[in-house]
């Protein structure tokens, strides 16, 4: 074979080998997406522990981030409801203590896209929600959720945690950090114990 057919050999041999096809590379692609998407855990029930009526005992750290160990505590209730079949739901405490009377709100919300709760709270002096929510998600029953807040004329790090959950009792704390999360001060406390007229028929 002379060196020109052998040429034209190789150029009609790469020609005739198939190219992928935009379409399937597009399928491919979709496929790992939504491959990704089944393995990421749905989160829109984690709340629905708290739905119902709770007795609870509140701790607050009177100045936090101050050095002090002064603590105020209080009792009372909270409700709490679903909205949106659980992708949301608000939370009512209210409770008296020698310091004074609470009277929080807490909406929380789920986002379906980035599997995360933004936890939304207000108390009855200021009659706003505070911005920004604290963002997060529930794993292997305990659910952490972060956010950046100015307090004092410092931005300090914010950490809510949800643990210890059973079907009759959990507990919540608030923490802030103003060193970039290498230590954290608890300033909150709330342990909750589902109402007796309840316990029967909690899940």
């Amino acid at each position: 074979m002379t060196l020109k057919r052998i040429r034209a050999f190789l150029v009609c041999s790469l020609a005739a080998v198939p190219k992928p096809s935009p379409g399937l590379v597009h399928q491919n692609s979709d496929t790992s997406r939504t491959r990704a998407q089944v393995a990421e855990r749905d989160g829109q029930h984690d709340f629905d522990f708290q739905i119902g009526s709770w007795r609870t005992h509140v701790k607050r750290l009177v100045h936090p981030l101050t050095g002090s160990t002064t603590w105020a505590e209080y009792d009372g209730t909270t409700v709490v409801r679903k909205v949106w079949d659980g992708r949301a739901n608000l939370s009512e405490l209210e409770a008296d203590g020698p310091a004074g009377h609470l009277e929080n709100l807490s909406l929380r919300l789920y986002n379906p896209e980035s599997h995360q709760w933004s936890l939304n709270y207000a108390n009855i002096r200021g009659g706003s929600i505070d911005l920004p929510p604290t963002v997060g998600k529930f794993k292997d029953g305990r659910g952490e959720f972060y956010d950046m807040e100015l307090i004092n004329g410092r931005n300090v790090l914010v950490r809510n945690v949800w643990s210890d959950i059973t079907p009759n009792s959990c507990r919540f704390e608030q923490a802030f950090s103003d060193d970039a999360g290498k230590t954290w001060e608890v300033n909150w406390i709330a342990t909750n114990t589902r109402m007796k007229d309840e316990s029967d028929t909690a899940h």
